[in-house]
């Protein structure tokens, strides 16, 4: 990869106000470095602002994040200690708000100014329209998210289905967008929306009745264990073995939760850590309780009778897909860059090889928090654009990427939910120690291009 020719003082182009963006945004102005934000909805937040004002906002009413405070919390910002352990999105808007007024970031961002068009500058850098106008920057951070294209299933079951199908994206409460009470409802997927939906559903279901699709197996994770935020209690030491600590947490779940097969879900087809659990202190007692039934995948709709794999058949009325996003960049051409089937290797989940100065900050399935991952991901890029951080050769930096993404689709498995995986503690603690290197490499560069020039004569 091709360091970026940096202009003096460099500009920087921030696509997104939300997490990821605000992270970026402070990261670039404590260094002193001139940047733009802008934001196609009205207010910061993203995805975590409710109906946010672009559409793109697939926060359901209720929810909560999945991740404890203390875990989620910026670095150097904490959530107010009034705040639950697990805080209702409308807290997390509010913090993300505080932040910015904080560190008085909105000053830099242009509202309901989405960005259209991103292209190499002729002259170098990178030309960006947004707001009716060009405006040429030396580098851009892409933080415009990657939970806003909503993936239905590929291929859908087959057949044709006469009643009601959405997107989990699209899903607001029992009543909205439609009203599903007293509903026969199958709702597809395993993740930690479609859990909650099905939950929610099954809490209030007015006579009808809730099914949870489920395709493959995963770990279902309380909340909390021996009265704490399951995430904050380590089971064993961070010096462990990786394979031993996996060892003694599958102990653990066998003791404290018990065999899923029992509830009727199908085991996990990897170990515990291997892929994303699913964070949830009330499914299996709603499953305990009929009210939610665990079904395995549909492969067939005929009018509103749906077939699962196994053989049985249920009339129903409606179908929501929590099946995931697509990871889509609109202002690319996609032959400057483009995620087919969510594949996009970047070095640690940064940079990308081939378009120098344009860098990716949150574009990661974390297991655990994003915010302070999206943290120290801006720290590395306003480093990098300030030139006290270097990149590695491109060759090395491009062996480096294609291994560790064999390492993870060998660990988290070869789909597009598990393009983007990464351990929260393992990856903190290995871009703490590229950043060490890269400074290194940037100084030992500022050495030879000293000792090129020579002494200055008087």
């Amino acid at each position: 990869m091709t360091e970026v020719s940096v202009a003096s003082p460099p500009r920087v182009c921030v696509i997104g106000a939300g997490t990821s963006g605000l992270v970026a945004a402070k990261a670039l102005q404590e260094r002193g470095i001139e940047f733009e934000c802008f934001d196609a909805s009205d207010r910061v937040g993203g995805l975590w602002v409710f109906k946010n004002k672009n559409g793109r906002s697939g926060a359901y009413r209720s929810l909560h994040i999945n991740t404890s405070r203390d875990r989620m919390q910026f670095r150097d910002f904490p959530m107010p200690r009034s705040y639950p352990d697990y805080p209702h999105r409308e807290l997390i808007a509010s913090y993300l708000a505080s932040y910015a007024e904080h560190f008085e970031l909105t000053r830099h961002i242009h509202f309901e100014t989405p960005v259209t068009r991103v292209t190499p500058g002729t002259r170098g850098g990178y030309d960006v329209s947004a707001g009716g106008k060009v405006t040429n920057f030396t580098a851009v951070v892409v933080a415009n998210g990657h939970h806003w294209s909503p993936r239905m299933p590929d291929p859908m079951p087959e057949g044709e289905f006469t009643g009601l199908e959405l997107h989990s994206h699209h899903y607001v409460d029992p009543t909205e967008p439609h009203d599903l009470r007293g509903k026969r409802v199958v709702v597809v997927g395993f993740g930690n929306s479609a859990v909650d939906i099905a939950c929610e559903l099954g809490r209030d279901t007015h006579g009808g009745e809730v099914f949870l699709s489920v395709r493959r197996g995963a770990w279902v994770l309380p909340k909390y264990a021996l009265g704490r935020p399951l995430d904050q209690l380590g089971v064993a030491p961070p010096l462990v073995p990786r394979a031993l600590r996996q060892a003694l947490v599958e102990l653990w779940y066998r003791i404290a939760v018990g065999d899923p097969t029992r509830f009727g879900l199908p085991v996990p087809d990897h170990r515990l850590g291997d892929a994303h659990p699913t964070v949830s202190s009330e499914l299996l007692t709603q499953i305990g309780s009929g009210a939610v039934r665990p079904k395995p995948a549909i492969v067939r709709r005929d009018g509103k009778r749906v077939t699962f794999s196994d053989g049985t058949t249920e009339m129903v009325d409606a179908i929501v897909y929590g099946t995931g996003y697509h990871v889509s960049f609109p202002f690319f051409e996609p032959s400057f860059l483009s995620a087919p089937n969510n594949e996009f290797p970047l070095y640690f989940r940064i940079f990308h090889p081939r378009a120098p100065g344009v860098y990716f900050i949150g574009l990661c399935q974390p297991l655990g928090p994003i915010m302070p991952i999206a943290e120290a991901q801006a720290k590395l890029v306003a480093a990098h654009v300030a030139g006290d951080y270097a990149l590695p050769g491109a060759t090395l930096m491009e062996n480096l990427t294609r291994r560790e993404r064999e390492r993870l689709r060998a660990r988290f498995g070869d789909s597009p939910r598990h393009t983007m995986q990464l351990d929260f503690d393992e990856y903190l603690a290995a871009l703490a120690g590229e950043a060490a290197s890269g400074q290194k490499r940037a100084a030992l560069a500022r050495h030879r291009s000293a000792a090129k020039v020579g002494p200055s004569r008087a």
